[in-house]
Formats: structure tokens, C-alpha cells, sequence
């Protein structure tokens, strides 16, 4: 039986990387950049852009809102919680509120960026 958590781990984060892989090299950064903006390897980001690694969720209205959003800040230098920012596209993708018990997003920085 799979748990939630195993498909968000399994499924829905190696999508968001793969989504966020594919929009920055598709707003001009190179594989390796957008590897190092990402914090993981090059070949990691070349195999989400041929589609060998992530699943390929198509993801809509706020969600892809919020990955282009991070995409763009990530190649501004403007993240501040790049872990917070994924919590927020993970949440939007499954549909629910902010409701992430986890460690890593603080309560009070759980609620969705607005910019």
C-alpha cells in the first residue's frame, strides 16, 4: 500500500524539479546553471528535460504560476526558503491548504507567496 507521502516523494517532488529544470533552461539558463540554481547535478537536469528521470506532471494555473515564478526568482537571486517555495508548489499541485506540519516550513511561512 502507498502512503501519501510515498507518492508525494515518489511522483509529485521529482516533477516540480523536472518542471523547474525545463523552465529555467527554457528561459535561457544553461544545464549546468540550472543545475547549480537547482542544487543538484547536471545530469540530473538533463535527464528531466529528456524526460529519463520525473514524471511529467503538467501542472496549471497557480501551481505552474508559482514554478515559473521560482524559476525566475531562482535565476534573479531573489529566493530567500528555497524550501519553503517548493512546500508552496506542493501544496498548490495536491490541491490543499497550507497544511504542511513539517519542520521545514515554519507556520507562519507556510502561507503562499504573493508577488
Amino acid at each position: 500500500m502507498e502512503t501519501p507521502c510515498q507518492k508525494i516523494v515518489w511522483d509529485l517532488v521529482p516533477a516540480i524539479r523536472a518542471s523547474l529544470a525545463i523552465e529555467l533552461v527554457n528561459k535561457g539558463q544553461s544545464q549546468a546553471t540550472s543545475a547549480k540554481l537547482l542544487g543538484i547535478a547536471p545530469s540530473a537536469v538533463s535527464q528531466y528535460i529528456s524526460g529519463k528521470r520525473g514524471y511529467r506532471i503538467e501542472f496549471r494555473g497557480e501551481t505552474k504560476e508559482l514554478v515559473e515564478k521560482l524559476a525566475q526568482d531562482l535565476i534573479e537571486n531573489k529566493v530567500e526558503d528555497f524550501v519553503v517555495r517548493i512546500c508552496n508548489i506542493c501544496t498548490s499541485a495536491r490541491g490543499v491548504e497550507s497544511n504542511c506540519n513539517s519542520t521545514c516550513v515554519p507556520e507562519k511561512q507556510a502561507v503562499k507567496e504573493e508577488s
